[in-house]
């Protein structure tokens, strides 16, 4: 495992605007090309957190899905982020992950939003996902799935002795400023109680329903110490997380080897 160039990108995403969304977040990531080793872009990037853009909603063979692996190949980066995608068991908010070699992996978000009817329109995944990029084994979440530990919880797998879940946690968020305290202070709890770095990205500006985002995009390490925040403006920052010091801290500090043993469901 080498160390890993994140690049967060906290943009004012166009409300219901998936062409407009892709070339404003396309020009933001522009200069990233070859500085970066993944790019991650917030909760439904192009639209909006609404329930109104389900309809929307491209397939996996729409132009949002070829936009992002064009952008990951263009780069030389993964790049993730999550938009509305209907499969024929509903209309998912899915994360995709695209890697520059073409691979692409996507995770649906499980824990949908009920403040704000989301469980009413979409579907929700049942399958949390590991992906491994550059000897980093990543685990990308959605927004709302911040909230339970559980899901969430970096779990120790005594058949691959050392190896956790993950390294590295992602979040990719549509937070309104009101609840930015929660926000950071889950985001730091993620990161302490699973022994791992969080990187995560929210929105800024003001959407289409009238609510306001704080942004506060970040990188935080293992001990919950942010490396990178973001203030409440559109921005693009890069920063590097460390192997060998996530390695040399479990090592200091093994908690996965007292932590209980369970299975997600």
């Amino acid at each position: 495992m080498q160390d890993l160039r994140i690049s967060l990108v906290q943009g004012a995403t166009r409300w219901h605007d998936p062409a407009g969304n892709r070339d404003y977040y396309g020009d933001l990531i522009a200069p990233l090309a070859g500085r970066t080793d993944l790019v991650i872009l917030p909760e439904t990037f192009t639209s909006g957190f609404s329930n109104d853009a389900i309809d929307q909603a491209e397939g996996m063979e729409g132009e949002t899905v070829a936009w992002i692996q064009t952008q990951a190949e263009l780069l030389g980066a993964a790049v993730t982020g999550s938009v509305q995608l209907r499969t024929h068991e509903g209309v998912f908010n899915r994360l995709l992950f695209a890697t520059p070699d073409g691979g692409l992996r996507h995770y649906d978000k499980r824990h949908l939003f009920r403040y704000a009817g989301e469980h009413k329109r979409y579907a929700a995944g049942n399958e949390r996902l590991t992906v491994e990029w550059q000897g980093w084994r990543i685990n990308p979440l959605v927004c709302y799935d911040l909230r339970f530990p559980v899901y969430a919880r970096n779990r120790y797998d005594v058949e691959r002795p050392g190896q956790l879940d993950f390294d590295l946690q992602l979040f990719v968020a549509n937070w309104p400023a009101p609840r930015a305290y929660p926000w950071k202070t889950l985001l730091r709890a993620r990161a302490i109680e699973n022994l791992c770095y969080v990187a995560a990205v929210n929105r800024v500006g003001t959407d289409g329903n009238g609510l306001e985002y704080a942004g506060d995009s970040a990188v935080v390490d293992f001990l919950g110490q942010p490396l990178v925040e973001l203030p409440a403006e559109e921005g693009v920052a890069t920063t590097t997380i460390s192997a060998e010091a996530l390695a040399g801290h479990r090592e200091r500090f093994p908690a996965m080897l007292d932590a209980d043993a369970f299975e997600l469901r």
